[in-house]
Order: structure tokens, then sequence, then C-alpha cells
């Protein structure tokens, strides 16, 4: 009886043993995302991503494009938000800033390393991803791979008719306007956000996440932020591409940009890229995105993103989208596809992500500006610290002149 009892036991143990081994894995993921924005932890974590969350490469170009560097330019000593005027050296500390890179001219001339950020680093983008996700639907839809952004999603994915992304349009998904109800609130355990963090922690399907989500209002007519919908677009690639994010991200942008760099696109465990904000690159490489938004997809005479789709993409073109406060929106700023538009923008755009990431352009003023940060203030005062932001970018930009047009972009 005695052996009988310990083979048990042995057995038992054995078991315990191969399911902790096996999910090693998903308690260090448990483990990151739990502690991802603790303030002892945030800046090691938004530099280092890769270490326990899956991710697949994105392999830099084999042919890498160089920008040209005169490291000249001072910022501004001080800038106003609210009436408060700000010192910019104690705010680029308060706000955990991790890089800051100004482009004019298609030249780097400021670009500083803070809390451990190198040149080679990677980042995390957070939501800026999006705007990366809309410009490879704009190639897509060029390709002919998407035949229109008023067909319905279900066109192209049939499995959601059983979500509330049911007969919705493409361009609702891409204008943060699709109808789908998304609870943000971080105090109940149930809410929406919550769920999602738990799928992302365990490395679930986000497929099967956008699933859940139901209707909650007619498609077009409310602009509701909506990180799901870019999930749903991510969706959408995958499908007509045939190909991961990351592959067509590689044979469509980094490639023909002659990126520097490697970077990593956070997985789940079905190995579809997190659409909505995993993608983590190093701080010349978004600020060479920027740059091609800059000159409306061109590159070195090169279209990479269609001319048409950039204008489209950041022009909000509905009563719901405008910058501004109103009734239609949950946003007192102006939204395209996949980029957000500022109160008085005097033509300018910007990628966004939390905890302060951006991604800040110009046209009329030639300027790029990028700023990432590790921003532990932010979410105690998250629209305080998106609108103390913003005014910190306008004043980084309007320190330069405006001009009619841009040049080509041209490289010595």
């Amino acid at each position: 009886m005695l052996n009988k009892i310990l083979k048990i036991l042995g057995v038992l143990i054995l078991v315990l043993a191969v399911a902790a081994l096996f999910n090693f894995k998903k308690l260090k993921r448990l483990h990151k995302t739990i502690t991802l924005f603790d303030k002892e932890n945030i800046v090691y974590n938004f530099l280092n991503m890769a270490d326990e969350i899956p991710t697949s490469l994105l392999e830099k170009s084999s042919s890498p494009t160089q920008l040209p560097v005169n490291i000249s330019h001072e910022l501004p000593k001080s800038f106003t938000s609210s009436g408060t005027t700000y010192d910019t050296q104690k705010f680029i500390e308060r706000t955990m800033t991790t890089g800051l890179l100004v482009i004019h001219k298609d030249t780097i001339i400021f670009e500083k390393y803070y809390n451990g950020l190198t040149p080679e680093t990677t980042h995390i983008s957070w939501s800026m991803a999006k705007s990366f996700v809309s410009g490879m639907i704009g190639i897509a839809i060029r390709d002919g791979l998407i035949e229109s952004i008023q067909d319905p999603i279900t066109k192209y994915l049939p499995q959601l008719k059983e979500s509330g992304y049911n007969e919705v349009k493409i361009k609702d998904i891409l204008q943060m306007s699709s109808g789908v109800g998304f609870n943000e609130d971080y105090a109940d355990f149930n809410s929406d956000i919550n769920r999602f963090g738990r799928y992302f922690a365990l490395g679930q399907s986000f497929e099967d996440f956008a699933m859940t989500l139901k209707n909650a209002r007619p498609p077009g007519t409310y602009n509701h932020y909506v990180s799901i919908d870019t999930q749903v677009l991510g969706m959408l690639l995958k499908k007509v591409t045939g190909k991961t994010i990351t592959q067509y991200m590689k044979e469509k942008i980094w490639d023909p940009m002659g990126m520097e760099h490697d970077a990593e696109w956070i997985i789940d465990g079905d190995g579809m890229e997190m659409a909505l904000g995993g993608l983590n690159a190093t701080l010349r490489d978004y600020a060479k995105f920027g740059l091609l938004y800059l000159h409306e997809g061109d590159w070195f005479g090169q279209e990479i993103v269609p001319k048409d789709w950039i204008q489209q993409s950041v022009t909000p073109d509905g009563p719901h989208l405008q910058p501004g406060e109103s009734d239609l929106s949950n946003s007192d700023q102006g939204y395209g596809f996949q980029w957000w538009i500022p109160q008085n923008a005097d033509g300018a755009f910007f990628a966004s992500g939390i905890y302060n990431q951006h991604i800040y352009i110009q046209p009329n003023r030639d300027v790029v500006v990028v700023k990432l940060s590790a921003n532990y203030h932010f979410k105690a005062d998250t629209q305080g610290e998106k609108l103390l932001h913003i005014d910190f970018l306008k004043s980084v930009v309007q320190q330069f002149p405006k001009i009619e047009k841009l040049a080509e972009i041209h490289i010595e």
C-alpha cells in the first residue's frame, strides 16, 4: 500500500512539475504585465518588452538609409500650457523622457537619449503602432487587396458577424467610430480594458477578445477610442495579404525605407501581432516614419504610402471627428485614419501612445518631433499629461518659420 501511495505521489509531483514548467513563461508574462507600469519598473519594461513577452522579429533593412545629422538646435527654455509656464528641462525630467528627436528640413538637428535608452534600443510604441497599421491599410488598398474602405469588415472577416463589428464599414473602424461598446473603467474588474489586460497577460487570442465585444451605438456617428478597432484592422491585413503584420511591414515599409534597426511586435499565443500597440522600434526609425508622412508618402522618389491615403488619414471628415469639445466624441482632439489632429492644428497631426509616446508632424514648418517616455504620472492625470505634451510639442515646432511648400526629400 505504501509503495502504491508513493507511486501516486511521484506521478502527481511529476505532473505538477511538468505543468509548472509548461506555464512558466505564462507566469513570467503575467508578472511582467502586473508590474508593467510600476514606478520602479516602467522605464526598464518599456525598453525591454521582449524579455518575458513573446515577440516576432522585424528585421532591419539590409540597405539602411541614414538621415543627415547636424545637432545644432536648442529646445525652448520654457513653454506655456493652460496658463501655466513650465521649465522645459524639468518637464523632460519629470515625465521620464527616454528619447527626444527633432527633424527639420530632413536633417536630425536634435537627438537626446535618457534613462537608459540608446540609439540601438527599441522602445514600446503603445498606440503609435496604430498609425503604422493605418499606413499598411492604405498600401493594401493601393495594391488591390482591399476593394474599398466603404466595404463592411465582415466582407473580409465573416467570423466577426457574431460580434459588434457585424456590417461595420472599414472606414468607421479606421476612424474609431465603429459603434462598438468598450468600458475603460480600470476600477471595474470586469471592464473591457481589464479583460483585455488579462488576455494580454496570459497570451490569449486577441481575435477571440474582439469577438466578445458588442455594438453600443450606430457606426459612423460617434468618435469613441476603442483600441480593439485597430486589432480588427490588423486581422484584416493578415487576411487579405496572407502574411503576418511583421512580414508585410518588412516588405512594404521597413525594407524600402531602409530602417536602421531591428524592431519587434508583441504577439499573442496564436502568433498574431498586437496591432493596437505592440510595436517596439528605435527613436530614429519612429522619426523616419514621421518624415515619410511629412512628405506625403514619398521616400526619395519612391511611393511607400499613397499620397491620397495620407491626405485622407489626417483630415477629419465628419462632425464627430473634429477637434474641440463635442457631444459626438469622447475626445477633444480630432481624429482621422488612426492619426490624431490637435486643436488649433495649423496643419499638424500626430501619432500617440499611452504614457506619452508621440510622433508630431508639422508640414508647414517642415518639422517632425518624436518624444518617447515612461511617464508614470500619466495614469493619475491622463488628460492633463496629454494636453501638457501637446503644448510642449507645439512649442518646439513653433520655433521654426512657416514655409509655402515642402521640398522633395533629398539627402546628399
